[in-house]
């Protein structure tokens, strides 16, 4: 095969991923703000295809470099990649007919002797496997080249499932992309790009990983977890996250068991209620009631003024003792 029919192949092999990936995304996603993300990916489907024929056959080299030299990229778009192995049907095609269409690399923004890739994820975990050199086009693309090209990707590849937009989105916003390049690299618009973001931010990042990518839960879903979060809802999943039937289960099955979590409701703890006298005989008495984040002391009788005020002007150094005792008990 030609330098110019493998360049073309990159090409159209690329135009028909992505055709066949937004034909698929209807069933996927769902409806509303999905269906604005299909419109605008189809939309610019003709302006990337023609900018990536223009660039792949202006005669640039495809090169064979060591995959080990080759870096993922900056930014992480997926909360686990899955591997890939010797049974995978582009392993088999890669094997028997080599590697027709070369990935997309840049020379390492930081190390001389390395790249990063931009596209091929999936071509250069094949080629790894099979213990080759990578066939691929070096290119000098900056941080944003890198980041809209993981997005075409990502429609070329297995979708990104909600959450795992989410959390690219925010990882994005928080390395300084300005919002109209996270929009291009998710295919997505301004309203739905914010309600990704905040979903992600909502949500701590360690429950996130713990649940995974939870390809068959939507956005609905996500959105009603995100409302109705708060501190309390952590310490509650605290336990449920860390034990070992959970982290066993498939990633749509732990975030099922997260809402069920959520759902049940907590035991109201007792009340507890008695009266206080000093030991040593005094004009003062107090009612002492606990219920669960509440406690209250109510004194009365001739020295209860002067006592309460008393109590009050110490509340700071006997909160600092309490807290220090604690430390000190390793709690």
């Amino acid at each position: 095969m030609s330098r110019r029919d493998r360049l073309k192949g990159l090409f159209d092999d690329t135009a028909q991923e992505l055709a066949a990936a937004n034909y698929e995304e209807p069933s996927s996603r769902g409806s509303a703000g999905p269906v604005r993300t299909m419109a605008l990916t189809l939309g610019r489907m003709e302006e990337e295809s023609r900018a990536m024929q223009e660039a792949l056959l202006s005669g640039e080299r495809i090169v064979e470099l060591d995959p080990h030299l080759i870096d993922s990229s900056f930014v992480r778009d997926r909360l686990a990649d899955q591997p890939l192995d010797i049974d995978d049907e582009l392993v088999q095609s890669i094997a028997e007919n080599g590697q027709e269409v070369p990935i997309l690399v840049r020379r390492h923004p930081n190390d001389d002797e390395r790249y990063q890739i931009a596209y091929g994820h999936r071509r250069l975990q094949a080629v790894k496997l099979l213990g080759l050199k990578v066939q691929a086009i070096v290119r000098k693309l900056d941080d944003t080249d890198v980041v809209i090209a993981q997005g075409i990707e990502n429609s070329a590849r297995r979708n990104l499932s909600y959450i795992e937009r989410a959390v690219f989105a925010l990882n994005l916003e928080l390395k300084g992309f300005e919002r109209p390049v996270i929009m291009k690299a998710l295919s997505t618009d301004k309203t739905e790009l914010s309600k990704l973001i905040s979903v992600a931010k909502a949500i701590p990042a360690e429950i996130v990983r713990s649940v995974g990518a939870a390809p068959g839960i939507g956005r609905r879903r996500w959105m009603a977890l995100a409302q109705d979060w708060n501190g309390m809802t952590a310490a509650r999943l605290a336990k449920l996250i860390a034990s070992e039937g959970f982290s066993a289960e498939e990633s749509d099955h732990r975030f099922e068991l997260l809402v069920a979590e959520l759902a049940k409701k907590e035991a109201k703890p007792e009340t507890t209620e008695f009266d206080w006298k000093p030991k040593s005989g005094g004009k003062i008495a107090g009612r002492i009631k606990s219920a669960g984040n509440s406690f209250t002391i109510a004194l009365k009788t001739g020295d209860a003024p002067d006592f309460g005020a008393y109590i009050s002007r110490r509340l700071d150094e006997l909160y600092e003792a309490y807290r220090a005792g604690r430390l000190q008990a390793g709690e």
